[in-house]
């Protein structure tokens, strides 16, 4: 099963055919080139004509990212709103490994996605694919469909007009997703970004506006969330967060539950919004500062377990 033959060729689609676009598609691509980042990440850049209708949103755009499987081969899938329900249906032989990236940068012209990845070895499917990625390996991608006239989803940056200070937190799971959305304020606002990474080597150039303050918090082997978790009670000091009583807070069991809470609305409050996402233990914490201790609204900050320690996302 080659790659070329994964999907049909998709035309330009007709103004009915835009009409029932579901917002997410298949995209059949192939590597153009990888680039290592740092110890810990490595940058892989996809293209293929399936581009020509992939939808750039930006921000924290998520996307799954379905491997061959270990022959290289990928299972042929019918593009369309049920392709997932398609997928589970496979023999679990034939179920190409999925995971959940974020977008680093979309170049509609000439038809490149790129994704950085972050390694750690062989220990799963896709760190053992990314690390021995070459020019050529097919992929399929689930990503935004351009033809679709409403919403895409997969993007959960969304703070009120008026948010002028802002927090932006998490691991390196989560750096991707931050590292676009500091790229994309504007220069009128203030915020603090706080990466906590493997090593200090991970610390990535940012091309962002001055008001945003950029600090990488290197484990050097201490546990994720050692350094993460008191930098974001002291960044919030400084952002002079004017919290009010403590609301109740449900527990949440992020062994058996993913952590994702997100604003429908966020109100920014005193003009404050945080978003905060990576290992779920760790964001669970956070939650319990921010909204307990702190007593910051909870439609004024977005938590998202990305991952789980101990659990992969296939769990």
């Amino acid at each position: 099963m080659s790659s070329e033959h994964t999907l049909e060729q998709t035309a330009v689609p007709t103004a009915e055919e835009a009409a029932e676009a579901p917002g997410y598609r298949l995209f059949d691509l192939r590597v153009l080139r990888t680039s290592r980042l740092s110890p810990n990440f490595t940058r892989i850049t996809f293209t293929g004509d399936d581009l020509a209708f992939f939808a750039d949103k930006g921000f924290d755009q998520r996307i799954k990212v379905l491997f061959p499987l270990p022959d290289g081969t990928l299972t042929p899938l019918a593009d369309g709103a049920d392709w997932y329900m398609r997928w589970r249906a496979l023999p679990e032989e034939l179920r190409n490994p999925i995971r959940t990236y974020t977008v680093r940068a979309v170049r509609q012209e000439p038809r490149e996605l790129d994704v950085d990845f972050v390694l750690h070895g062989d220990t799963s499917p896709a760190s053992r694919w990314a690390t021995h990625a070459a020019p050529g390996d097919p992929v399929l991608v689930v990503g935004p469909n351009a033809a679709c006239q409403g919403p895409t989803g997969g993007q959960e940056w969304a703070p009120p007009a008026g948010a002028a200070r802002l927090l932006l937190a998490g691991d390196e799971t989560a750096v991707p997703a931050i590292s676009a959305i500091a790229e994309s304020l504007s220069g009128d606002v203030r915020a603090r970004v706080l990466l906590e990474v493997p090593e200090a080597a991970d610390a990535l150039p940012l091309a962002v506006p001055p008001g945003v303050e950029v600090t990488w918090l290197p484990r050097e082997g201490a546990r994720h969330g050692d350094l993460l978790v008191p930098a974001v009670r002291e960044a919030l000091a400084g952002l002079r967060v004017s919290g009010g009583a403590a609301g109740p807070l449900e527990d949440v069991d992020v062994d058996a539950d993913i952590l994702w809470e997100v604003p429908e609305e966020a109100s920014g409050g005193d003009g404050f919004y945080a978003w905060l996402a990576g290992e779920a233990g760790v964001v669970k914490t956070l939650r319990r500062h921010l909204v307990q201790e702190a007593g910051v609204d909870r439609s004024s900050v977005a938590f998202m377990g990305y991952w789980r320690m101990g659990r992969s996302e296939a769990n």
